[in-house]
Formats: C-alpha cells, structure tokens, sequence
C-alpha cells in the first residue's frame, strides 16, 4: 500500500554541491523518487561559500529547492511551511543543526525526523561533545531517527539516546546513471572518496601498497583534500574531484574498485557506503574492507571481495581468472537494484511514516 501524498520538508546539509560531501547523491535520488511518488518536496539548503562555489546541481529538477543564508532567514520565511509539513527531516551536518532541530521540532505540527547520513560518527562526536548539528536531549524530541547505520546501533539510540524510533534508512544508487558501459579497463584498481585521516590507513595498505609491489600495476584514486605530503607510487593517478556525471565511467573503467569505510563506521558496523552501492550498481568488482554486517548488503566471495592485506588485494587483481571477475560485478549488481535503489528508500520511508502515523492513531 501506498503512502497518501505528503508535504514533506527537507533540511539537509545539501542537494546543489557534491564537492567533498556524499550527501548530495543520497538527497538527490530520494527527492527524485519521493516526487516520482507523488509527494510535495521542499528541500531547504544554506547557502554556504565552499557549495555555492562548486555547483554541480545549481537547480535540482525535482521537487522544489530553495537556499537560505541563516537562522534568522530560515525562520522568517519558511515557519508555515514547517508548521504544516505531514514531515519535517533535519539532516546531519546542517550548519547550526541542533538549532535548527530544536526549532522543528517545536513548530511543525506532522513527523519530524533526524536523518544521520553519518551515524557512528554522530555518536562519536556526541560523546566528546563536540558536535554542533545535535545534542543527547534534542534526540527524543524528533519521531524519527533515521540512520545510515543498521544492526545494534538502532536499538543503542532508542536505548542510550532515548530515540522514539530509530530505524535504517541506508544510502541508495540511481540505476539510470549508475550502470555497466563498455569502456576500455585503464586501471586494475580504483579508489573514490574524500580525504579522510581515518580511512588512509587502509588505502596505504590496500592500495598504495600493492602498487608499489605491482609496478605493472594501474592504479588511481579520485577525490579532494588529501594532504600534499603524500608520497604517491609512480603508478598511482590522482583525480582531485569527479562529480557526479563522470562517476560512471570512472567505475567502468576499473578492473576493480576498492570500497574503504571509516574508523567509526568500521566499529559499529552495518554502514555501507554510498560508493559501494555506486560500483556495484556499474558491474565493477569490489574489494572491501571487512565489518560486521557487510554480509547483509553483499555476500563475500559471491558478490563482493574481502581483503585484509595487500596479498589480499594482489591475489584479487592479478590472479582471479576473468570468467569469476565478471561474474561477482554481475551478482553485486544483481542484488543492489533489487535492494538499495533510491525507490527502494522512498518506498521504505513512506512505510516508516505510515508505521508511525497508526502507532499514533492507535494509541
């Protein structure tokens, strides 16, 4: 059963720029689909220099996009579209977040939502108190916690936290833009992500390490804000930024990708990023790091390649015979677009505020 149509009202970090922030793809293809569904999207961005200044999306297509330029703008504009809202979502990393939370959550009369496109590193930061976009107290205030994280972690907000419901609602892959495209293989192994302190542990190990043991070896990594001192192999190409549009064809162009989760996510687990939806979704074979719960997005050994070591990864990219290669890129892709599309998160946010809506209604 379908959801009747919402207006919904959307705060996120932001849909206009995916400069250096996954969250512009997640947004992107849940907006899409909840408009394909029938409901009444606005989705409010603050109009910060570093996005205004790297615009791959300056006017997102679907549902309505509008930038404010501070709380006090905010406020004076957007209060009645708030207050009727059926579902009012704050977003993780909105600049001044638990103010905003604290203000949604005492004017909209519908649902109101935290959507943590970042959980384990919320809870991390939650508890050395530096996070600036939510506090313990503003957590149980909301209906709905929505998380980029599955397993324990959902019963630990509800527990720890006191969230009214903490549910899963992953990050997803656009199959229209996210699929196979014969190009010529000009790299045996690929990396895309943003810098990260904690993540370049393992791409030294599972990466720039097999490069420097394989020289023959074709190897890139994509993404911004990696520290110049960086001493890179020879084979290694750098690619500072690829927006979205050129996502396909850098996967695509891989013999294999590299999938590498941060430090926080790791610990908790059940944190499948956006990346690792993207190649698969293209037929590109993964290489992963391991956490718990990775076997309930895709199967080790079948569908994805675990690697601990760079033996692990050489083992991988130099020596599986080609038939198998092919054939874990098509299982992965099989099993993304038969659960993790955009559609698939719309249709399970819909089930989350129709589940809420008869609690409500019942109790």
């Amino acid at each position: 059963m379908s959801a009747p149509e919402l207006r919904i009202v959307i705060l996120g970090l932001s849909i206009t720029s995916s400069w250096g922030n996954g969250h512009a793809t997640t947004y992107r293809g849940l907006v899409r689909e909840l408009a394909a569904r029938g409901h009444d999207v606005l989705f409010l961005e603050r109009d910060v220099e570093w996005y205004a200044a790297n615009r791959d999306l300056p006017r997102p297509p679907h549902g309505r996009t509008v930038l404010y330029h501070n709380l006090r703008e905010l406020k004076g504009r957007f209060t009645a579209q708030v207050r009727d809202a059926d579902l009012v979502i704050v977003g993780s990393y909105v600049p001044e977040g638990a103010k905003v939370g604290e203000w949604v959550t005492r004017t909209a009369h519908g649902l109101t939502a935290f959507y943590d496109i970042d959980t384990p590193v919320t809870l991390a930061r939650l508890a050395r108190g530096d996070v600036e976009y939510l506090t313990a107290a503003l957590i149980p205030k909301f209906d709905l916690y929505l998380s980029f994280t599955g397993g324990p972690t959902l019963e630990r907000l509800e527990r720890e936290y006191g969230a009214r419901a903490a549910r899963a609602l992953y990050c997803s892959v656009d199959p229209a833009i996210y699929h196979p495209q014969p190009l010529e293989s000009r790299w045996d192994l690929g990396y895309m992500g943003t810098y990260s302190a904690d993540r370049q542990r393992g791409l030294t190990h599972l990466l720039m390490e097999p490069a420097r043991q394989w020289w023959d070896g074709r190897f890139v990594v994509a993404g911004p804000q990696y520290p110049a001192g960086i001493r890179w192999p020879a084979n290694v190409r750098r690619i500072d930024h690829l927006p979205p549009a050129r996502h396909r064809g850098f996967y695509n162009a891989q013999r294999f990708t590299l999938n590498l989760t941060r430090a926080d996510m790791i610990a908790a687990g059940f944190s499948p990023s956006v990346r690792l939806f993207e190649a698969a979704a293209c037929g590109t074979p993964i290489v992963s790091d391991a956490w718990n719960g990775i076997e309930t997005v895709l199967t080790p050994g079948s569908e994805v390649l675990l690697a601990r070591t760079a033996a692990d990864v050489l083992g991988y990219v130099r020596d599986l015979p080609e038939t198998e290669r092919l054939a874990i890129g098509a299982c992965a892709r099989e099993r993304i677009l038969a659960e993790h599309t955009a559609a698939h998160r719309a249709e399970e946010l819909e089930g989350h505020v129709l589940g809420l809506t008869a609690r409500q209604t019942t109790s």
